[in-house]
């Protein structure tokens, strides 16, 4: 296995569509057990970010590297260790959840038994009653801890997450909010896309401001408050002429 000590890392990365900048010059590092949260409107970059480090954009500068590990030139090496959950969670609606499950884990390669399987579901947070319902039954939340079941069977060292929290209620949220810490706390690196200030804020260990594709700051969300960091980010998106300084980011 490739050396490292970030599990993550983006260097001078670059993606341009046609002539417009989606993502300029990126260094960033995450290493296991942390979590790193991409806050930003629509279009700030964060998204693309994540296609680069999953590969489904080629670069037009830089690298993105998972476990040392350059994504351009070994996307299958680089996949293996990786998860994605986006913001909604693609599930066959006629299988049941532990179907699923287990229709994702044997194309991973492997066959784990029922019982261990719904172990995942439950430490995700599904109530045991739902595993074997339809989930064209379930509601976000539910599927949403599916996708984290899902990406607990690869046994991933890094967790991508796009927007997971968007339109979650407020306790679907917090529980999928502690479920990513638990992850992290297991020796995880999550790099989260999120509008959500007070969210990242809650989960994140580090949190990135991203505007027009670059960027701008990177705190230590222990060192500030939510309030702080919406100061934050309001006079970035003021200093960017990206939209009405009174716009929330949340």
């Amino acid at each position: 296995m490739t050396s490292t000590k970030y599990t993550l890392e983006a260097k001078g990365l670059g993606k341009k569509f046609g002539s417009t900048v989606a993502l300029e010059n990126l260094d960033l590092a995450v290493p296991a057990g942390e979590v790193v949260c991409l806050l930003g409107a629509n279009g700030a970059g964060k998204t693309t970010t994540i296609n680069l480090f999953l590969g489904f954009l080629e670069p037009d500068a830089g690298a993105a590297l998972v476990d040392g590990i350059e994504v351009a030139k070994a996307p299958f090496d680089a996949r293996k260790r990786l998860a994605y959950l986006p913001e909604s969670v693609a599930l066959y609606p006629k299988l049941t959840g532990l179907e699923n499950i287990a229709f994702f884990d044997k194309l991973a390669g492997r066959e784990r038994p029922a019982a261990e399987l719904s172990a995942l579901l439950r430490a995700a947070g599904l109530p045991d009653a739902a595993h074997k319902r339809r989930t064209a039954t379930y509601s976000k939340g539910m599927r949403q801890k599916v996708g984290i079941a899902i990406s607990m069977a690869r046994e991933a060292r890094a967790l991508l997450l796009d927007e997971p929290l968007s339109g979650l209620d407020p306790s679907a949220a917090n529980s999928l909010g502690e479920l990513i810490c638990r992850l992290r706390d297991d020796g995880c690196a999550v790099l989260m896309a999120t509008h959500d200030i007070f969210r990242a804020k809650e989960i994140g260990n580090r949190i990135g401001i991203m505007m027009q594709g670059r960027l701008v700051s990177l705190l230590d969300a222990d060192a500030l408050d939510a309030r702080e960091i919406e100061q934050i980010y309001l006079a970035h998106l003021h200093e960017a002429g990206a939209g009405d300084p009174a716009e929330r980011a949340a």
